[in-house]
């Protein structure tokens, strides 16, 4: 048996059988295939701000519309989005973009549980409503300046990122204004395996309005894991499917999407043992949520991307990945990306940007 895929079943059993699932007939094999070159001018940036993510989705006028993460380069990248970061929304005439700023929002609303962050956005449509996943948090006090900010090593040990939560906001235009709910729809469990963190959510909401979502959480001494819970309706309530990680792969940032009766999932391979690079793309299919295998090819992308001028690069970021879906296929890849020999600390710009997909047959 494929070791990875062994990993993928170990955290189930007692909750389900451990016998190999039967590989997926997807009709994807082989996602690196569909990737081309990336527009030098596309994607979304702002000089004066760290971007980061980016999920889009055409409107029924032909406009695209893109909800990313943004904070002030003032202040450091790592440690500044925890304090600072806030949703903000653009728009383009075409799918790679360029797109442009057109208003925050998700902005601060104190008292509440997403009163002072906002990030990590993802939109969906269900009948007339959109619905604006994100992650949110609060703290006591004053937001700290940059020198503070530079001077905090473990960022994780602050409450601003314990205190990060899933929520959802909705609209009947992707102008907003945004509703947003009083309570998160997700929190970690104190006494549960997720009671690090609860954060990236990746939902994928059916034809009945219920909800798949894949979120990430951290496993004390073993790192980042993927978890999966459920609701009959974008606004929750949510419950865990399985009250354990649904892989002992090290993976974030997930996306998830189905495509002819088969469920796809790219994520970021958080130490190169799946795909053999270092933050790679890792691509998976499943027909059962609760147990994934490896696509074809394991390595959904490389952070070495072909420009359309023909040049290559090899980034220093290339993460967060979501796709444009248009149809029921993917036809862009949107990733946070930054310059710079890799890490958070070594880049000097980030933005998102957009690689056309070939169409499956």
């Amino acid at each position: 048996m494929n070791r990875f895929l062994l990993s993928l079943l170990i955290p189930l059993c007692g909750f389900l059988s451990c016998n190999a699932p039967e590989n997926p007939s997807g009709h994807i094999t082989d996602f690196s295939n569909l990737l081309l070159p990336a527009p030098i001018s596309g994607g979304f940036k702002m000089e004066e701000y760290w971007i980061w993510g980016g999920s889009a989705i055409k409107s029924p006028d032909g406009q695209y519309h893109l909800f990313a993460s943004r904070w002030p380069k003032q202040y450091p990248f790592n440690q500044g989005y925890v304090y600072h970061s806030q949703v903000v929304h653009a728009t383009s005439d075409k799918p790679e973009g360029p797109y442009t700023f057109k208003d925050v929002a998700l902005p601060r609303r104190p008292g509440y549980w997403d009163g002072k962050m906002t990030h990590n956005p993802t939109i969906q449509q269900w009948e007339d409503t959109y619905y604006l996943f994100y992650i949110g948090s609060t703290y006591e006090g004053e937001s700290p300046d940059a020198d503070s900010l530079r001077k905090i090593r473990k960022i994780y040990k602050k409450p601003a990122y314990k205190n990060i939560r899933i929520g959802v906001a909705r609209s009947t235009s992707l102008d907003g204004p945004w509703e947003r709910l009083d309570s998160p729809i997700l929190a970690p469990q104190p006494n549960g395996f997720d009671s690090v963190v609860v954060t990236n959510p990746a939902p994928y909401i059916n034809e009945d309005g219920s909800v798949d979502l894949i979120y990430r959480t951290h496993i004390r001494g073993t790192g980042n894991r993927l978890a999966y819970a459920r609701a009959d309706h974008p606004l929750g309530p949510y419950r865990r499917v399985i009250q354990a990680p649904i892989s002992t792969a090290i993976v974030e940032d997930p996306f998830i999407w189905k495509q002819d009766s088969t469920y796809y999932i790219l994520a970021k391979d958080m130490e190169g043992s799946i795909t053999g690079e270092k933050h790679a793309g890792v691509f998976l299919t499943a027909k059962d949520l609760t147990q994934w295998t490896l696509g074809e090819n394991p390595k959904a992308y490389s952070r070495t991307v072909k420009w359309t001028d023909g040049t290559q690069t090899v980034q220093g970021s290339f993460e967060r990945p979501q796709l444009l879906i248009q149809n029921g296929r993917p036809t862009h890849l949107f990733a946070a990306t930054a310059d710079g020999p890799g890490g958070f600390r070594n880049a000097n710009h980030t933005w998102n940007m957009v690689t056309p997909l070939k169409q499956s047959e």
